[in-house]
């Protein structure tokens, strides 16, 4: 006979949160961390996060364990997975994990207007430190989450102001995906499909005008086929 749950199992909520940061190598794909300030892991990196109140929902709590730990608020936020293992943390507790993401021009908003916690940075995905608990296991899956959704959605609107060039576009699925993509192909891609609208606007440069587009509104993601 299983014995039934009880109520000393607790349900938290936290958010892997993706931007793009201009680095002087280009752009990288980034999530902000949260040094804790008690035990356990006591000075460890971990995901923004909370416990889950009796009176909110799922993704009211992520969103505002967010606002709480980091002072952000994504453009984009999609629940992610539950993960329960009994040996995650010391006590019994299941986490509802959310990803998320943020438009870089809002990141340097807020930074801008309030600054961040002292208690929050930025890491690139690819070189994260030992995270708390099972976070880096957390922020793997995520990550692969995303780099399979991005090339057949238009997830990348989460990433982007609400103009864009098609250079700017393809910069973003090269930095998601991890790899060069061609020019030539992406750009006939995104063309023939209905995803994008080209706007009356461009953007000058050094280089000729290059004309901007946005996102067609609508509730599809689909495009035509993927991008790589």
């Amino acid at each position: 006979m299983h014995t039934p749950l009880n109520h000393d199992i607790r349900i938290a909520v936290s958010t892997v949160i993706f931007s793009l940061r201009a680095r002087t190598e280009g752009d990288s794909l980034m999530i902000p961390l949260v040094k804790r300030t008690r035990d356990p892991h006591d000075g460890m990196w971990a995901l923004p996060g909370g416990w889950l109140r009796e009176d909110e929902g799922l993704e009211d709590a992520a969103s505002r364990t967010l606002a709480e730990t980091t002072a952000l608020a994504p453009t984009w936020l999609e629940q992610l997975y539950a993960f329960g293992d009994v040996e995650r943390a010391p006590t019994r507790v299941v986490s509802i994990v959310y990803w998320a993401l943020l438009r870089s021009d809002h990141v340097e908003a807020q930074r801008a207007a309030d600054g961040a916690p002292d208690n929050v940075e930025w890491f690139d995905v690819d070189d994260l430190p030992a995270l708390a608990f099972d976070h880096n296991a957390i922020v793997e899956y995520a990550v692969w989450r995303l780099r399979n959704k991005v090339g057949y959605s238009r997830i990348a609107a989460g990433l982007l102001p609400d103009e864009f060039t098609l250079a700017e576009l393809r910069s973003v699925y090269e930095t998601v995906l991890g790899s060069r993509l061609d020019p030539s192909n992406f750009r006939r891609l995104l063309e023939g499909s209905e995803a994008l609208v080209p706007t009356d606007s461009f953007r000058t440069g050094n280089h000729r005008p290059a004309q901007l587009f946005r996102y067609n509104a609508g509730p599809d993601l689909s495009t035509r086929g993927p991008i790589a």
